[in-house]
């Protein structure tokens, strides 16, 4: 199920994890070869994916929400 990005948090690798609409958090990593998401390593590229859909495979197996909205 595509959820928007609604914002972003460092893990504990320092790795940025995308925060949901629909509560769950999803690593972007930018780990070239294998994953290219350059717009992470930036505040610029990371605001510039606000509102972009990710699917959330935690949605589909309907899983708990991984944070909730203050």
């Amino acid at each position: 199920m595509k959820q928007p990005i609604v914002d972003y948090q460092l893990d504990l690798e320092n790795h940025w994890v995308a925060r949901l609409e629909c509560g769950h958090c999803q690593h972007v990593r930018h780990d070239p070869p294998w994953t290219i998401r350059e717009w992470t390593q930036t505040a610029e590229g990371r605001t510039s994916m606000i509102g972009y859909q990710l699917d959330c495979k935690k949605c589909d197996e309907r899983s708990p929400r991984d944070w909730i909205a203050e």
